[in-house]
């Protein structure tokens, strides 16, 4: 049994995403990011930081998605990249550089969304976090220059994870000057796995701009 919690557009998409690219059979169970569902005791006993993913697999729970991700390459599809494979430190590489960009995403949402009154909000702080995620975006861009997706062999976890990054930080930045990412995006976009992904993902509550605009400082 593989059991999902989730927050429709959090970081549980990249495992409920990564789940249907592997075709994998789970039970979705929602949660809001704006009730109290995540903080009940039940829910803190398996995560205990009260965030999402919590997935119940294998008599276990696991709540870190980068972990979570590699757990499911390595025990149910090749989705990743391992020890003597010559893709292994490249690999590695993406999935934690996702993490570098989650950092900067979380900032971004903080400040827009989750800060409720503008005076909370620092516009100062917001420009700066839009130019970090736009240059570690850039990164993803130059890599793909050549590349259908971010290894030369071919798809695997890392596009999911560093993919869902990019869709949510392009309501933070522009990408107009990053043609290789958007091409990357469109792939993804277009994959039977995320739209499948995307029918689950439930009604959308944390992002419901296209755009996120800096104030000025």
């Amino acid at each position: 049994m593989i059991r999902l919690h989730h927050c429709a557009q959090a970081r549980s998409f990249r495992i409920l995403w990564l789940l249907e690219e592997m075709g994998l059979k789970f039970e979705l169970v929602p949660h809001s990011f704006f009730d109290k569902s995540l903080r009940a005791p039940e829910y803190l006993e398996l995560s205990p930081a009260g965030r999402v993913p919590a997935l119940e697999i294998d008599g276990i729970v696991m709540h870190e998605s980068g972990a979570i991700a590699e757990y499911l390459c390595e025990t149910r599809n090749r989705l990743g990249r391992f020890p003597g494979e010559d893709e292994r430190a490249e690999w590695l590489e993406w999935l934690h550089f996702s993490e570098t960009v989650g950092q900067h995403i979380a900032a971004l949402t903080q400040q827009h969304i989750v800060l409720r009154e503008d005076w909370m909000r620092s516009p100062t702080v917001m420009q700066l976090e839009a130019k970090r995620l736009e240059k570690v975006l850039g990164v993803a861009d130059r890599a793909l220059e050549g590349r259908n997706y971010l290894l030369a062999s071919g798809f695997s976890a890392v596009d999911v994870t560093m993919g869902y990054g990019a869709l949510i930080g392009r309501r933070f930045v522009r990408l107009d000057a990053m043609p290789n990412l958007t091409a990357w995006l469109a792939r993804l976009e277009a994959r039977p796995g995320y739209q499948r992904a995307l029918a689950r993902d439930g009604k959308a509550e944390i992002y419901i701009r296209d755009f996120y605009e800096v104030p000025d400082a």
